[in-house]
């Protein structure tokens, strides 16, 4: 039997760094690994194919070099609108003064009163009287007319304006398609470099999302689909959404401009309490530690940022630009890794396992995940071995507040990469021995070589009586190790 090593972490909330070219020194890789990463993002918004192949390409070599699994999370950059470019780079725009958004504007020919834009049909989807937020809401400009010609504008909040930033609208309501153009051949580039998990920008309903699954299945990937939720038609539609994904992103940044900053933290807040209570994974995700891309300390507010997300039931926090260009990549993770610890350690553990005998479920292997979670919160119990060939199980139990950490041992480097981003479960990688894996002989060395327990300590595992066989777990067996 042999199984790559997983170093047992000291938290159960997964950490994603977006790499960028602040990454691309092997090196500074290697101290994002020791730092604790758990995922790596893939921005397809920015750089070419062959710089996210030869990211991806690195990554899987230092895993099995470290003897460590990080999954690996491909970015859709979806239909983004944007300004073109301005003829010196950049503008000052004064509250008052009238700027046309010009389809018909060249590429670089932006000025002081108009700018090309990346979306020609924009005019159909705005009104006179409409708000429209440039650079992340740090523009502000009202329309007062619009049509083919282009939209004309007064600015109600000026300042500096830069090339290729970001229109939206107060309120939603853009019709431009969720799956580009781009988007198609980054799913194929997706397929090639064999990412775990896809994020899919600005979803509107389920629709987007099935097509999505469709187009990814069609060019040979099994990767696990993330909903980005970014637009208020995605909140109209999230139960949808949160059907036939596996799992959501409370994309933060579009989301507050679309919704308005007032309404984000309870918008959130309930985003992380559905996905949960639809057994689907939540990442939680923009500007967690902003400052820290030039600082080498956070805010006290990111801070609490950081350890609310925590408390709230995330799976995973996600570091963008402060790992892709920011000058502390690998300090940015070690920092979040604290404060998750920190804010974990005040979860109350008196709550695991609240409720659970009400609890209702049809399948057997969610009966067994339910009745493991009960045991392990009223026995001193150090580890969960959930021997799983999907992870279905592992996830189940993680939804349910585990008060120990779970490890899916499964044969499936798939499967291991997987659950790199569920909340407190940790992969094992072990060898069928024959038909099955020995329970108290191959999985308990394999949780002693990993660190997970030591002579005398309780384990539950789990298992399922067919080989292979997804969603067949239906055994609880509790043992001790000799």
């Amino acid at each position: 039997m042999t199984e790559i090593r997983q170093a047992v972490s000291p938290r159960k909330t997964k950490i994603i760094a977006t790499l960028g070219p602040a990454t691309d020194d092997e090196k500074i890789l290697l101290d994002l690994i020791d730092a604790g990463v758990d995922v790596v993002r893939l921005n397809f918004s920015h750089g070419e194919a062959e710089d996210h192949i030869r990211r991806a390409r690195i990554v899987r070599e230092l895993s099995a070099e470290k003897r460590y699994y990080i999954g690996i999370l491909g970015d859709l950059q979806g239909p983004k609108i944007r300004l073109q470019r301005f003829a010196e780079g950049r503008v000052t725009l004064e509250a008052g003064r009238r700027f046309v958004l010009d389809p018909s504007l060249g590429r670089d020919a932006g000025s002081a009163d108009a700018v090309g834009i990346t979306y020609p049909q924009l005019h159909a989807d705005v009104a006179p009287g409409d708000t429209l937020l440039l650079d992340d809401g740090r523009i502000v400009l009202e329309v007062e007319s619009s049509g083919a010609g282009g939209i004309e504008t007064v600015v109600k909040v000026g300042g500096e304006l830069s090339n290729n930033k970001g229109i939206n609208r107060a309120g939603g309501g853009l019709s431009a398609p969720s799956i580009t153009d781009k988007d198609r051949r980054d799913i194929e580039l997706a397929a090639q470099i064999g990412v775990d998990y896809l994020a899919v920008s600005f979803p509107k309903s389920a629709d987007d999302i099935v097509h999505a699954r469709r187009l990814l299945r069609e060019v040979g990937s099994s990767a696990a689909l993330i909903a980005k939720i970014e637009r208020v038609e995605a909140l109209n539609c999230i139960d949808g959404i949160l059907e036939v994904a596996d799992g959501v992103m409370v994309a933060r940044g579009d989301l507050s401009i679309e919704i308005g900053d007032a309404e984000l933290t309870a918008v959130q807040k309930r985003l992380i309490r559905q996905a949960r209570q639809a057994e689907r994974i939540v990442i939680t995700a923009t500007e967690m530690l902003q400052s820290m891309i030039e600082s080498t300390v956070p805010t006290r507010a990111e801070i609490s940022d950081v350890a609310n997300a925590v408390l709230d039931g995330s799976d995973a926090l996600m570091l963008s630009a402060e790992s892709a260009i920011g000058r502390h990549p690998a300090l940015a993770v070690e920092t979040m890794s604290r404060v998750c610890q920190g804010a974990e350690r005040g979860e109350d553990r008196r709550q695991a396992g609240a409720g659970l005998l009400e609890w209702r479920v049809e399948r057997f292997d969610k009966a067994i995940a339910l009745s493991t979670i009960y045991a392990a919160t009223r026995m001193d119990v150090a580890v969960i071995a959930a021997l799983t060939e999907s992870g279905s199980t592992a996830l189940w139990m993680s939804r349910l507040d585990s008060p120990v950490p779970i490890y899916a041992v499964t044969p499936h480097i798939e499967t291991c990469r997987k659950v790199t981003l569920y909340r407190g479960v940790y992969p094992v990688l072990v060898e069928r021995t024959g038909q099955r894996v020995q329970v108290k002989e191959e999985v308990v060395a394999a949780l002693q070589r990993c660190r997970a327990v030591g002579a005398g300590d309780c384990v539950i595992v789990t298992r399922g009586d067919t080989v292979g066989k997804h969603g067949g777990t239906n055994t609880m067996k509790i043992i001790t190790v000799p």
